[in-house]
């Protein structure tokens, strides 16, 4: 993971289209990094200043973020990835498959309940009532994801590229797309 460098609020990763939904997952992982980053940063900016305007206008950008966002990236891999893997993965992988999905979804479950706590925090500095981050609590979300996100980027995308086909993976972008209510052009 890298460790940029940036103002408030983050940086985006590069925009990836639906019509390629693996890269498009992986592109909001480099999104979800960065919203890490910045939560890294805010946690010695907020002890240092307070609940000024920099750090409300991050606190509500992350939120943004992460409650819509990184929910949509939950859901395309809860209902329509892992489903559609699990359908297609031969007889032989799908044991190890089963596991794999179960593991991810745990963990999703995880970072909900993690992402909870410190939301609840960045909410009393959007509002500028609260006048610092529980420290604990922000690194045990961004060592969360890390470990997730490398997970699914060494065993779930790869094994998607290798199994799924192009119509697979053009239902899978189509139900992304349509999550996010953006129309097919």
């Amino acid at each position: 993971m890298s460790k940029a460098k940036t103002a408030f609020p983050g940086f985006s990763a590069p925009a990836v289209g639906f019509e390629a939904p693996l890269e498009m997952l992986a592109a909001c992982h480099g999104r979800v990094e960065s919203q890490c980053e910045t939560l890294l940063r805010l946690l010695p900016h907020v002890a240092a200043n307070g609940p000024d305007a920099a750090a409300r206008e991050a606190s509500q950008n992350v939120m943004r973020y992460f409650d819509t966002s990184a929910r949509h990236h939950h859901a395309d891999e809860e209902e329509d990835l892992f489903p559609t893997l699990l359908q297609a993965a031969p007889a032989a992988e799908l044991a190890a498959l089963r596991e794999l999905v179960a593991a991810l979804q745990a963990q999703h479950r995880e970072l909900e309940q993690a992402w909870g706590k410190v939301r609840r925090m960045l909410d009393g500095i959007r509002l500028g009532t609260r006048r610092e981050l529980d420290a604990a609590a922000v690194e045990s979300l961004v060592g969360l994801y890390r470990s997730h996100i490398a997970r699914e980027e060494a065993e779930l995308l790869p094994l998607a590229a290798r199994i799924l086909g192009l119509a697979q993976l053009d239902r899978v972008g189509g139900a992304m797309r349509a999550r996010r209510g953006i129309k097919e052009i």
